[in-house]
């Protein structure tokens, strides 16, 4: 791939163009907000200046319900060798082509499944995509040329190529992705009228369960509105198991002995069945989870104590896994939950204890 274009410079356009200058590839830039164009562009994700001829790939990052839309544009216009969309449902914009009678074997559809909170070019980096999955969706039409076209923006984004039937997909980023989104909204909707004296006291789990629920409703509202099914489906079982956690809860006050024990039974089952989901999240670079010890470091809230941590840690020979950081209440101080191996725990807890660090036990 010499030449793209990428159409939409919003968070993952902008970012997979970036990627792709990276790699010296021509990139043009389009939007229908010149503004957002000219951002991506002084950013250094391509030209907004339109391409003499056709591009090897043309890139669509529009929101899912216009992405039908701009893709037949696009192909209308003859301005590439290749079209791919970026949107986070696949089986809706492809019926839509299809009732159009587009010829598309030049087209794929695809999802990288990476993110952030914040939208727009200016949240956008090169290493947005680095060892996530990026989903491809060919079907038996797809020009071989098209998805090796896909396949070579997928490595020159250094993410991990994924191939499924786009019914499939939609199915899958409903449970793993909308589902989830829509549970962290509501779950932060209880606090918006809450008291100050308790939402004073959120620690790292609720900050956990709500960090994506501060994402664009419209962007969502975009998304759910091409996926709603799925979603819906997957919702109706959740408010089934919220029916009988309830009930247990329930049971739980009753002065029945026999009652009591029936909803510690039922509160235990849901506890147990959410360990066995949880343990099926892939670990560290995709791969199966581990379990790490955790060795918990007091700090102040200073420049360079992170970085004073980390080099103490590499000078002990110990690498860290994985890193949270959890801020004390009403204090300038918090403390670094270091994840290690196992067999690396007492050698780091001792190594930062030697250079005057406070361990938590």
């Amino acid at each position: 791939m010499r030449t793209a274009l990428v159409i939409g410079t919003g968070l993952i356009g902008t970012s997979a163009a970036l990627a792709l200058v990276a790699r010296g590839v021509v990139v043009h830039l389009a939007d229908h907000d010149p503004e957002q164009a000219r951002t991506a562009a002084a950013l250094g994700a391509g030209t907004e200046e339109a391409s003499e001829g056709p591009v090897d790939l043309a890139i669509v990052a529009a929101p899912p319900a216009l992405v039908a839309a701009v893709l037949a544009d696009a192909m209308r216009r003859g301005v590439a060798r290749g079209y791919l969309d970026v949107a986070s449902v696949k089986g809706g914009p492809r019926r839509e082509l299809e009732a159009l009678g587009l010829d598309l074997s030049g087209y794929i559809g695809s999802h990288p499944m990476s993110g952030r909170e914040k939208s727009g070019p200016l949240a956008a980096t090169a290493d947005l995509f680095e060892g996530r999955p990026w989903v491809l969706t060919p079907t038996r039409d797809t020009d071989t040329e098209v998805l090796n076209l896909a396949l070579e923006l997928v490595s020159h984004c250094r993410a991990v190529p994924v191939v499924m039937d786009a019914d499939a997909h939609d199915r899958a980023v409903a449970l793993v992705s909308h589902m989830p989104h829509l549970v962290s909204s509501l779950v932060a909707a209880r606090l918006e009228n809450a008291e100050e004296a308790a939402v004073r006291l959120c620690g790292q789990g609720i900050r956990d369960v709500t960090r994506i629920a501060a994402s664009d409703p419209r962007m969502w509202i975009d998304i759910l509105s091409a996926n709603p099914g799925p979603v819906a489906d997957l919702l109706t079982d959740v408010a089934g198991d919220l029916e009988e956690t309830v009930r247990a809860l329930r049971s739980l006050q009753s002065a029945d002995e026999d009652k009591r024990r029936e909803g510690a039974g039922g509160i235990e089952d849901v506890l147990r069945r959410g360990n066995a989901g949880q343990v099926r999240v892939p670990g560290k670079h995709g791969s199966a989870p581990r379990a790490y010890e955790v060795v918990a470091v007091l700090i102040d809230d200073q420049p360079g104590q992170l970085a004073r941590i980390f080099a103490d840690a590499g000078m002990a020979g110990v690498n860290i896994e994985d890193v949270r950081i959890e801020h004390a209440t009403g204090q300038q101080a918090g403390h670094v939950q270091l994840m290690v191996e196992p067999k690396a725990a007492p050698v780091l807890t001792a190594a930062l204890r030697e250079r005057g660090w406070a361990i938590r036990q």
